[in-house]
């Protein structure tokens, strides 16, 4: 298997980038505390892991500021979007800067001294257990220590760049 960008490498990395846009995932937004206040990106790399403990997979770039931020007993706001949140999406998806972020939607305090964003479909408020590198990403385990849900059921949905 090639450890460089060959051409067959670089092939690939471009076909396995068009058929994962394929992949219909819902939109999350994730918070960690920064030093000047909370850090949040939006992100769509997040699945439940256990029931036993409440535990969920976050991935995230190791480039982006976020990333710093991720280490074991690190509290984690996750915040599951309704489709009626693509403004508040589009804004933790580098379309608004650092802490305006948190101007767009209604964000109010959680117990773990994160922000949560009301009306979402479901708020999680974790701990992280475990970061594990893996190529350009690390993928956070993170115990949930709350959850809550509101409103009907009608999630966010990001396809092949666009909002369904």
């Amino acid at each position: 298997m090639p450890t460089s960008k060959t051409p067959s490498a670089i092939d690939l990395q471009t076909q396995f980038r068009a058929a994962m846009r394929r992949l219909a995932a819902s939109v999350a937004i994730v918070v960690a505390n920064g030093d000047d206040g909370p850090v949040g990106m939006a992100a769509t790399s997040i699945t439940s892991l256990t029931v036993d403990p409440p535990a969920i997979l976050v991935c995230v770039n190791r480039a982006t500021h976020l990333h710093a931020l991720l280490v074991p007993s690190a509290p984690l706001s996750i915040n599951l979007l309704s489709r009626s949140q693509q403004a508040v999406s589009a804004a933790f998806g580098g379309g608004v800067p650092g802490k305006e972020r948190f101007q767009v939607g209604n964000w109010v305090d959680g117990e773990n001294g994160l922000p949560v964003l009301e009306g979402a479909q479901g708020n999680l408020q974790c701990v992280i257990d475990t970061m594990l590198a893996y190529g350009t990403h690390s993928i956070a385990i993170a115990r949930v220590l709350d959850a809550t849900i509101s409103g009907p059921v009608d999630p966010l949905i990001y396809q092949d760049g666009c909002y369904l």
